[in-house]
């Protein structure tokens, strides 16, 4: 896959359908990019896909909800892979509120994001959507400090940001059908990319960091970055501490790139 890529929406569980894409990336493979609808009684959009992908994204969610109908956007945190239709979704959707931090409040309004729009949240408090609450939680594993996820509490769905995210070799319809190894690769590839710092700190704070999204033991994990996974947690939490213990990951840098490509123009020559 050499360009981003949308895949068709699909229903993942009980109320919550995926807009789903791939973004290549080069020399190391492909990184799924998710956002969530959930048809609460206030209903949901959990992120707002890549930019890039804009009129498809709009036209998907516009086949799976009326944006009119949304209650609540839950911002994971303000990365462009996260917010990149956020003004259209907010245009088209004049009585939702952006569920964020007051960091992720700050960073929004560098992007001419008005507070009012906002309604800010911390770790360890819920949202009321009429007929669940959506617990927010700190990860064990971000890029970015604002970073929260959200739970379901009505059907144990845990959407997990950038967390137990994954780089692929091809795409898959559920983190199940990615073979084990592949998986751990995989997982820990991203964790190494999007959190450097894991090596910095030892097993024991990360296991405690975990701790808490260990304890709600959710019926699946809906990850930006990663297939729907359900039964999997073990793995998964295998993923982030092979991470850990790996040597961090060292991208190219601009020699290397340009040397690569005289090599590519001397064998085309």
């Amino acid at each position: 896959m050499d360009q981003t890529t949308a895949v068709p929406t699909r229903r993942v569980g009980p109320d919550t359908d995926m807009l789903g894409a791939y973004v290549p990336l080069p020399g190391l493979g492909m990184l799924p990019v998710n956002a969530y609808v959930v048809h609460a009684r206030q209903a949901m959009l959990i992120d707002t896909g890549i930019a890039a992908l804009g009129d498809d994204f709009m036209r998907s969610l516009r086949r799976l909800i009326d944006p009119a109908a949304l209650r609540w956007i839950w911002v994971t945190h303000a990365d462009a892979d996260h917010i990149g239709n956020l003004r259209a979704v907010l245009a088209e959707a004049p009585n939702a509120r952006i569920v964020t931090n007051y960091l992720g409040v700050g960073k929004l309004g560098l992007q001419q994001i008005p507070p009012q729009r906002c309604h800010m949240l911390n770790p360890g408090q819920s949202l009321d959507l009429g007929d669940r609450q959506l617990l927010a939680l700190r990860p064990p594993v971000y890029d970015a400090p604002e970073t929260m996820v959200a739970y379901d509490t009505r059907h144990g769905h845990l959407f997990s940001s950038d967390c137990f995210g994954a780089v692929m070799q091809a795409p898959a319809d559920d983190a199940a059908d990615i073979a084990p190894a592949a998986l751990l690769e995989g997982q820990s590839l991203w964790a190494r990319v999007d959190a450097p710092w894991l090596a910095q700190i030892g097993p024991e704070r990360l296991a405690a960091a975990s701790l808490p999204l260990r304890e709600l033991r959710p019926r699946l994990i809906l990850s930006s970055h990663l297939p729907p996974a359900a039964g999997l947690d073990e793995r998964l939490y295998a993923g982030i501490a092979a991470a850990q213990l790996a040597e961090p990951f060292v991208g190219p840098d601009q020699e290397s790139v340009d040397r690569a490509a005289r090599t590519f123009e001397t064998a085309l020559a």
